[in-house]
């Protein structure tokens, strides 16, 4: 029953990066319901191929325990895509690092399940676990945290919400 419950989840996750948010409206979208997993943060990802790279290197930065234990976190989900997409000087200096890693990974966690990025019309912050403040708009027809573009479902698990962004979010370090 948990393998179908995580195929279903990690289905739901897919299907719900793939449909977009360039072609809805920002009302469509905002208005758009979240889907459920059985499981924390942690195995949500783990239950997601497209988020592999993200699991490995939330492994690599000793953060899994973390993010399967922290209660009310709404975590920014970068795709392997995304991963793919960073310039492989700026990928391979992050994965160098430990530190770098975790800022860069704690930068794509909101200590709070109310940060809809969905719901910003206009431009709004929240602070990161990593401190500094990522910001929601409505952009080229996309709900946004800062440039990369966010699924218009997220996913609720027992302790947060996970949403697929389409790039890397890097903090100023």
């Amino acid at each position: 029953m948990m393998k179908l419950k995580a195929l279903i989840a990690a289905t739901t996750l897919a299907l719900g990066f793939a449909s977009g948010t360039k072609a809805q409206g920002f009302a469509d979208c905002a208005a758009t319901g979240n889907a459920s997993f059985d499981g924390t943060v942690v195995d949500a990802a783990i239950a997601t191929p497209e988020l592999s790279t993200l699991v490995n290197a939330v492994v690599a930065a000793g953060l899994a325990d973390a993010l399967a234990t922290t209660d009310n976190i709404t975590v920014f989900a970068p795709t392997n895509d995304a991963f793919a997409a960073l310039p492989e000087p700026v990928l391979n200096a992050v994965l160098a690092s430990p530190d770098l890693l975790s800022a860069v990974l704690t930068y794509h966690v909101v200590p709070t399940t109310n940060a809809d990025p969905r719901k910003y019309f206009t431009v709004s912050r929240r602070p990161t676990l990593q401190g500094q403040n990522v910001y929601f708009a409505w952009s080229d027809g996309a709900a946004r945290v800062n440039n990369a573009a966010v699924t218009c479902q997220g996913v609720e698990v027992d302790n947060g919400v996970v949403y697929l962004i389409d790039s890397v979010l890097l903090p100023n370090l």
